[in-house]
């Protein structure tokens, strides 16, 4: 675990992410309203050039308030990844809904601090939700405080998975245990997904596939608003987590999925 932050400190960092996320927003808002040409990557995920003037101006930004800070891109090589500050970046995450015009992707800006994340933002350009969480304090939705829900039991529950098809063959058998046991499943609302469970209107999310600029956000935020996040084994997460990961409102609804998680895991795809 890493030493404390001071608070003005942290104030100080709270109030340049809130920048970031502003310079973000201003630059992701009016690119919802067109169609952005694409790029497919080497890993079969789009890029539009909106990702890599959207990453470009965070690092700057960045680079000239704390240059002695990392960062950590998904457009980008890695800058001082192993700093004790350690910015996390993914300029729009939902990028194939971006490209779509689904008004689910968003701007994740995270600070990890000895390689934990401390600060996190979810920016949702095209609906105008912001979500800020820091590490010890409650999390912030738009302009005020969020809370995740009590929910009694899976049976009751709203899953959200960003996509089925993300999930190995091996993975398959944890989002069909989930997938039985709960109530209703969302698919396809990207970081989206996290905000809301943050605000208490979903209660499990189950994802794999991702890399740290997919997470890093999520940590304080789900923490700040009352929830448990992790992967899939129940370690805390961290920059060197990954790809899978789980999150519930409901502390015991976090333990339930994940013992679902972990016997269907044991049982394979062929049981």
């Amino acid at each position: 675990m890493p030493d404390q932050i001071p608070d003005h400190e942290l104030d100080g960092f709270v109030a340049f992410a809130t920048e970031l996320a502003d310079a973000a927003h201003a630059m992701l808002a009016p690119a919802g309203r067109l169609r952005p040409e694409t790029t497919v990557k080497a890993d079969r995920s789009f890029v539009t050039a909106f990702d890599i003037e959207i990453e470009r101006r965070l690092r700057a930004m960045i680079a000239d308030r704390y240059p002695s800070h990392g960062i950590l891109g998904e457009e980008e090589q890695a800058k001082d990844a192993n700093a004790e500050f350690v910015w996390v970046l993914d300029p729009i995450d939902g990028t194939a809904p971006f490209i779509a015009g689904a008004p689910v992707y968003g701007t994740l800006i995270a600070l990890a601090h000895a390689g934990i994340p401390v600060i996190g933002v979810i920016d949702q350009a095209a609906t105008d939700d912001r979500w800020i969480g820091a590490r010890g304090r409650p999390t912030r939705h738009s302009h005020g405080t969020c809370h995740t829900r009590a929910c009694g039991s899976l049976r009751e529950a709203i899953l959200t998975s960003s996509n089925p098809d993300f999930f190995a063959p091996d993975e398959a058998p944890a989002l069909a245990a989930l997938r039985e046991r709960t109530a209703w499943r969302i698919y396809g609302t990207a970081c989206m997904a996290y905000g809301l469970l943050a605000s208490g209107r979903t209660d499990v999310a189950l994802d794999t596939g991702f890399k740290v600029h997919d997470f890093a956000p999520f940590v304080p935020i789900i923490e700040g608003a009352g929830g448990r996040i992790s992967d899939w084994e129940g370690r805390p997460l961290t920059l060197t987590s990954g790809p899978r990961v789980l999150a519930a409102g409901d502390a015991a609804r976090h333990d339930e999925a994940r013992a679902l998680v972990e016997a269907a895991m044991m049982r394979g795809p062929d049981a």
